[in-house]
């Protein structure tokens, strides 16, 4: 039964901070000493629940229409790994690439650990890559003539 537990907590991560926006949800699902790593993360922002609220409202800002949907997920002790698809317009500024006004639809996984019923520790990773190529920021290969 704690693994469903787990994949709930997860899942409110996706559902109710990053579809609805509710950023007050974090405090109550992370550890206030969450750290948030992985080639997915943004370096610099502090840990616990402000430094997630500083990385969500990033892609917010920049995605406002953003929609995660949960692929699949799989718990085990500790652990839930959940692999998702995430569809958003590029409205605002990411990084430094200003608004292109562009759809991008990008893959990534999450693994969480949790710690008392909390979120204590997340690792992610995304194709950034991809979405980069269709926000128009790293051109597409040309396809070869035969």
């Amino acid at each position: 039964m704690l693994t469903e537990t787990n994949k709930t907590v997860s899942r409110r991560f996706f559902d109710e901070v990053w579809n609805k926006g509710n950023l007050t949800v974090l405090d109550e699902i992370l550890v206030k000493d969450h750290v948030n790593s992985g080639p997915g993360s943004i370096s610099g922002l502090p840990n616990g629940p402000e430094g997630s609220k500083q990385f969500v409202t990033a892609y917010r800002n920049a995605f406002p229409d953003v929609h995660f949907t949960i692929d699949d997920q799989i718990a085990e002790g500790d652990k839930v790994v959940t692999r998702w698809t995430a569809q958003g317009t590029h409205q605002g500024e990411l990084a430094g690439l200003p608004a292109t006004g562009k759809s991008s639809t990008v893959t990534g996984i999450t693994v969480n650990r949790l710690k008392d019923g909390k979120i204590a520790e997340s690792w992610g990773i995304f194709d950034e890559f991809g979405m980069m190529q269709q926000l128009g920021a790293i051109p597409m290969p040309e396809l070869a003539a035969n």
